[in-house]
Formats: C-alpha cells, structure tokens, sequence
C-alpha cells in the first residue's frame, strides 16, 4: 500500500467495535478496461470502517494479471499492489471488469479463478466481472447479477444464464453486483454481517450514501419513474415490448395481448411519450442492437436477428440514421 498500514486518522464519527480477530482480506483484480467507479466504491467502505472503528477489521488490495499497472475505463492508470497470486483461506476475491468485457479475461485469469473456486476461496464479479465467471464456468443455477447495461449481450453469449436485475446478489461464496454505487451498497452489506448495523450506518453516512434497501433492490429505475406515470396499461405494453425484442409482436399482437384497442394504445403512447407506439418499440430494438455491438462478437448479422430484423441491411441502414454510423465503421471506431 502506499500508506503505513490500513487505519487512517481524522474521522469525525467513532464506533468501538468489540473485535479481536484477524481482519478480513479483499482482493480486487482488475482487468484491461475495468471501471474505476464500482471498485473505489467497494473498497471506501472497508477503509472507513477501519478509520471509525480505529481497528484494522480489513485489509485490501489490487491485482493486475501480471502486476504491471492497468489502464481503467476511463483513461486512467492503476498501478496495482500485486500480481495473481493464491489468495489466502479466508480472503475475498473479486474480479472487476468494465467495457469490453467479454475480452478481457484471459485464460490466465479464467485459470486462476477456477483454481480459487477449487480451493474453496469466495469470489465475486464487480460491474462486468460476470463475464469472467461465467467464462470460467463458475456460474450455474445460483442467482448472480452484472451491470443492467451490459446484461443484454452477457444473456447473448450465455444463453443458458440469466443474470438477476437486483443491484447485487450474495449467495453462499459467490458475491456479484452491477457496478457503480451497488458495490458500496453490497460491502455495506458484508460489513454489517460481520459487524453490525450500526457500523454499516455510520460508513454510510460517511459516504453521503443512501442505502438501496437490500439485494432486491433493482439496479434500474422502472418505467413508471422513467416515464413519469403510473398508468397500468402504458408500462404493461412497454413491458411486453421490452420482453419481445428478438421476435417483435406486431401492434395488432401487441393489442391483443393488452386487451386494448389500437386508438387506445396510440393514444396513451402519445399522450405520455409524444411518440407512436411503434416508433418507441423500433427505438428499443435499437437500443438493444447497439449494447449487443459494444458488449460481444456477435456480427452484424447475428445482432439484427437479435433485435428483431430480418435483414442486416436493413438493420445495417436504420442502426446509422440513429447512431450515425453504420454497424461495421460503428465497430471499427472503437476496436
């Protein structure tokens, strides 16, 4: 570490924690392109449990697969602690990925994350990290979770894994979240598990966080906030659409299964989304397309029948009227 031990002064809250164990260790490995934000998120809340409690109840550190320093999603380096190395017999390890997940990991990660899981050792993915378990064959029937926004291309490689839409997921040794401030909300989770309440209150308040309300809680505002309204029947058809990206319903099958008559529905479409049914229903299709594009190495092809087109020109034509580039230069910009 960069610093003399793991307890920093200055903290204006202070809690007596009656604790005299060995503290807990983390290990956070980071991949090409992980997102800074979800694992800052992870670690502040066992610093600050350190500084308020005056104890050292944890330590934690930074791997890179080969110990050199690591360039993060947004630009910046991380110069980490350690290379992959075997953890220890009570350690926590989780692997943090970002953008481009599913080429991150490479088969001495995948290796190393299959020996930890061997040997007993709990391991978690933070943000993308999922793709790295999964690829390692370490997700099977028990509930885990990603970032929402990648969750659409993760279900594409991996058709028989359904990731969970809650902010985190911790059960048994495999510990998951979506990113972001989740990870803040999942350590606060494990602190007080380990701690008590009261201490995960107090780190909380530390952090300016307001905590989600548990793992159920999901990572996405629903569509009721998004939209404005609560009007049963316009989040029921934007459900349906949203359900029936791959193979499009028509407005006609849309209505039938509302149970509602075309005026009625184009109507509630225009009153509260100024737009026609239809044309939010294409939106989405796109939308989706373009997560595929940034988050697998599906082809072209492959992607417009997975929205829903049954032709890559067409889709080909209508991906760059809404995103200004075609699908193959739209690749190419950032590969």
């Amino acid at each position: 570490m960069d610093y003399d031990g793991f307890i920093q002064k200055g903290a204006a809250a202070k809690l007596a924690v009656p604790f005299t164990g060995a503290p807990q260790d983390f290990y956070f490995l980071l991949l090409p392109k992980a997102t800074m934000l979800p694992v800052a998120a992870a670690i502040e809340p066992l610093r600050i449990a350190n500084q308020v409690t005056n104890t050292e109840l944890y330590r934690w550190y930074i791997m890179t697969e080969d110990g050199e320093p690591v360039k993060c999603s947004n630009g910046m380096t991380v110069t980490p602690d350690l290379a992959l190395q075997p953890l220890p017999s009570d350690a926590v390890g989780f692997v943090c990925s970002g953008v481009e997940p599913h080429t991150s990991a490479s088969e001495i990660t995948l290796n190393w994350l299959r020996r930890e899981h061997r040997f007993g050792r709990r391991l978690g993915g933070i943000c993308t990290g999922a793709f790295a378990l999964a690829q390692a064959g370490l997700l099977r029937e028990q509930p885990f979770t990603l970032h929402w926004e990648n969750q659409p291309g993760f279900v594409e490689m991996f058709p028989r894994l359904t990731p969970s839409p809650n902010i985190f997921e911790i059960v048994g040794r495999l510990l998951t979240c979506g990113g972001g401030n989740a990870a803040t909300d999942m350590m606060l989770n494990l602190i007080e598990e380990r701690h008590g309440k009261k201490l995960a209150i107090i780190i909380a308040d530390m952090c300016l966080h307001v905590r989600s309300g548990g793992q159920a809680a999901p990572q996405k505002s629903n569509y009721a906030v998004a939209i404005g309204s609560r009007n049963q029947r316009l989040l029921s058809a934007l459900q349906l659409m949203q359900d029936s990206i791959e193979e499009p319903l028509s407005i006609g099958e849309l209505c039938d299964q509302l149970d509602i008559s075309r005026r009625q529905l184009e109507r509630l479409f225009s009153r509260y989304l100024n737009e026609s049914p239809m044309h939010v229903y294409f939106d989405m299709r796109l939308s989706h397309a373009y997560a595929l594009m940034n988050e697998t190495a599906m082809s072209v092809t492959e992607i417009a029948l997975a929205s829903g087109f049954n032709s890559a020109t067409h889709f080909s034509r209508q991906f760059k009227r809404k995103f200004g580039a075609s699908p193959h230069f739209f690749r190419k910009g950032w590969s």
